[in-house]
C-alpha cells in the first residue's frame, strides 16, 4: 500500500508544481487573462487541455462498459470526432477567432439579439452543472474508491465513501478553476494528458500480454477469437449505437461538441493566433483515433475475463480489470491519472461555467460597467457556487441501464442540438432572423424531452438528433419569412482581418478524414 501512496501524491503533486511553476509570472487580474489564458497558448497545450476536457473517468468507465456490454460499435463516439474537429479547424473557428468573440452565446447576440445569448448561456450552464459535472465527479468517485477501498479503510458504507470521495474531488478541481483560471487548467490538463495516455494504454497492455502468453498480437487475437461478434463495427439496426446514426445525428452532435461548445472552443479562443488554435484542433483530432485503445478495448478485453457476469452492471466493468491486470506498485500511479482525468474536466467545465456566467449573464444583465478585476472576482465566487451545486447533484446519479456514458449523452441532446442548430443558421444562412431562432430553439427543446422522456418513441436518441435538426431548420425558415425582425441585424463581422491560416490545414485535414474512413473500411 505503500507504493500506492507514493505513486499517487507524487504524480499528483508534481502536476501541483508544475501547473505552479508555469503561472508564476502571471495576474489574473484581467478577465483576458483571467479567462483566455491572456492569449497565450499553444497548439500542443491546446491539444491536451482539450483531449483532457473530453476525456474524463465517464469515458474510462462508461465507454468501457458500453464496449463490453455491446461491442466495438460504440467507437463511433470517437472516430468520427476526427471528422468534425477538421470541419471545426477549417471553418468555424477562423470565423470565431476574427470576430475576437470570448464566448459562444456573445456570436449569438452579434448575430440576432441580447435575449438569445441570455437565454443559451443560461441553457449552458445548466448543461454543464446539472448533466456533465456529477455524472464526471460520480464516475470519478467510483475509479478512486476501486483502487483505494476506502469504505473498508474506513469502515464505512460504499455510498458513504463514495459521497466522500465525490465531495474531495470536488474541492481540489475547484481550487485549479477558481485560482489559475484557463491557464491553469490547461497547464494541469497537458501534463495530466501524457498521464492518462501512458496509464491508459497499460491497462489493455498487460491484459493482451497475459491473455497472450507474452505477445500483445495473440492476445489481441485470442481476444477477437473468442468473441467475434463483439467486434463488428456495423453492429445490428437494434445495437445500442445502430451504424445508420452517423448519417443522421451523430455528426451534427460531434460537430457540436468540437465546434460551438464553450468547455472545448474556449481552449481555441485562448490561442496565440488562428494558426495555434488550427493546430490545437488538428493535433486533437490525431489523438482521439488513439483515444479507444483507452476507452473502448478495456471493455472488450474485460468480456473475454468476465463473460456476461456484469452486463447488468456494466459500469464496474473497467475498475475490475484495473485490479485484475495492474500490479500492485502501480495502483498509485493509476489512481494519480484517473484522479487527474476527472480534474481536467471537472475544472475545465467549471471554468467555462463561471466565463459564461461572468461575461454572457453578469456583465450583460446585471451590471454593464463592471470593472475587469470585480469580474474576476465574480468568476472566482461563481465558481464556488457553480462547484457546490453540480457537488450536491452527484450522488444522485446512479448505475444507468446502459452506462454512464449513454446517459450522459442522452441529456446532452436536450441542449445540443436546438444550440447546434441555432449557431449553424447564424453562421450559414442570412435569411434566418431573430424570431426564427428563438422559435427553432424552444422547439428542439421542447421536441426532444417529449420524444425522449416523455412520449418514449421507439427510436433511437441519435435518429432524433438528426430529425430534430431538420424540423429546427423548417421552423427557422417558416417563422424568418412569415415573420420580418424589426431589428436590423449584421450577419456577422470581423474584428480581426489579419489571422492568417495554417497553410498545411487542409493537408492535414484531409488525411484525418481519409484514415477515419478507412478505419470502418477495415473494422468491417
Amino acid at each position: 500500500m505503500l507504493y500506492t501512496y507514493i505513486g499517487f501524491f507524487g504524480f499528483t503533486l508534481f502536476v501541483i508544481l508544475y501547473t505552479t511553476y508555469k503561472l508564476r509570472n502571471d495576474k489574473f487580474t484581467t478577465s483576458k487573462g483571467y479567462f483566455l489564458a491572456g492569449k497565450t497558448l499553444t497548439g500542443p497545450i491546446i491539444a491536451g487541455s482539450m483531449i483532457l476536457t473530453n476525456i474524463s473517468t465517464e469515458h474510462l468507465i462508461g465507454m468501457n462498459g458500453s464496449s463490453y456490454k455491446n461491442g466495438i460499435i460504440i467507437i463511433a463516439w470517437e472516430v468520427t470526432s476526427a471528422i468534425a474537429l477538421v470541419i471545426a479547424a477549417i471553418y468555424f473557428v477562423p470565423k470565431f477567432i476574427k470576430m475576437g468573440l470570448t464566448t459562444i452565446p456573445e456570436f449569438l447576440e452579434r448575430r440576432f439579439d441580447s435575449s438569445i445569448r441570455s437565454i443559451v448561456a443560461f441553457l449552458l450552464m445548466s448543461s454543464f452543472v446539472i448533466t456533465l459535472l456529477p455524472i464526471v465527479l460520480y464516475s470519478g468517485a467510483i475509479n478512486i474508491e476501486s483502487v483505494f477501498d476506502f469504505s473498508k479503510i474506513f469502515n464505512i458504507s460504499k455510498n458513504m465513501s463514495l459521497i466522500c470521495t465525490v465531495l474531495i474531488i470536488g474541492i481540489i478541481g475547484s481550487l485549479y478553476a477558481i485560482f489559475g483560471g484557463l491557464k491553469a487548467v490547461a497547464y494541469s490538463d497537458s501534463l495530466n494528458g501524457v498521464g492518462l495516455m501512458l496509464g491508459g494504454l497499460l491497462i489493455p497492455a498487460i491484459a493482451l500480454y497475459q491473455i497472450g502468453n507474452g505477445n500483445l498480437i495473440n492476445g489481441l487475437t485470442t481476444v477477437y477469437n473468442f468473441a467475434p461478434n463483439k467486434f463488428n463495427i456495423v453492429g445490428e439496426p437494434d445495437s445500442v449505437l445502430p451504424f445508420s446514426v452517423l448519417f443522421t445525428g451523430l455528426m451534427i452532435n460531434q460537430l457540436y461538441f468540437w465546434g460551438m461548445n464553450q468547455s472545448i472552443i474556449q481552449r481555441a479562443f485562448g490561442a496565440k493566433n488562428l494558426i495555434e488554435a488550427q493546430k490545437g484542433l488538428i493535433y486533437t483530432g490525431v489523438l482521439k483515433l488513439f483515444v479507444p485503445a483507452i476507452i473502448v478495448l478495456p471493455g472488450l478485453i474485460s468480456y473475454y475475463y468476465f463473460k456476461d457476469a456484469y452486463y447488468s452492471t456494466p459500469d464496474l466493468i473497467y475498475p475490475l480489470l484495473v485490479k485484475k491486470v495492474l500490479p500492485s506498485y502501480l495502483y498509485g500511479f493509476f489512481a494519480a491519472v484517473i484522479l487527474g482525468a476527472v480534474l481536467s474536466t471537472f475544472n475545465s467545465v467549471l471554468n467555462s461555467a463561471s466565463t459564461i456566467f461572468c461575461l454572457d449573464i453578469y456583465k450583460k444583465l446585471i451590471n454593464k460597467n463592471v470593472a475587469d478585476y470585480t469580474l474576476v472576482k465574480y468568476g472566482k465566487i461563481s465558481s464556488v457556487i457553480l462547484a457546490v451545486v453540480a457537488i450536491s447533484i452527484a450522488p444522485l446519479v446512479a448505475y444507468a441501464p446502459d452506462g454512464l456514458y449513454q446517459l450522459l449523452q442522452q441529456l446532452n441532446g436536450i441542449f445540443f442540438i436546438p444550440i447546434s442548430s441555432i449557431i449553424i443558421a447564424g453562421i450559414f444562412f442570412k435569411q434566418i432572423n431573430t424570431q426564427g431562432a428563438k422559435a427553432g430553439l424552444f422547439f428542439g427543446l421542447t421536441f426532444y424531452i417529449l420524444t425522449t422522456f416523455v412520449l418514449n418513441l421507439n427510436i433511437h436518441f441519435v435518429h432524433l438528433w438528426g430529425i430534430e435538426f431538420v424540423l429546427n431548420f423548417l421552423i427557422m425558415f417558416l417563422v424568418s419569412k412569415n415573420f420580418t425582425s424589426k431589428q436590423k441585424h449584421t450577419f456577422y463581422k470581423d474584428i480581426s482581418t489579419n489571422e492568417k491560416q495554417w497553410s498545411y490545414v487542409h493537408i492535414y485535414g484531409a488525411t484525418l478524414v481519409l484514415i477515419t474512413i478507412s478505419f470502418y473500411v477495415l473494422l468491417s
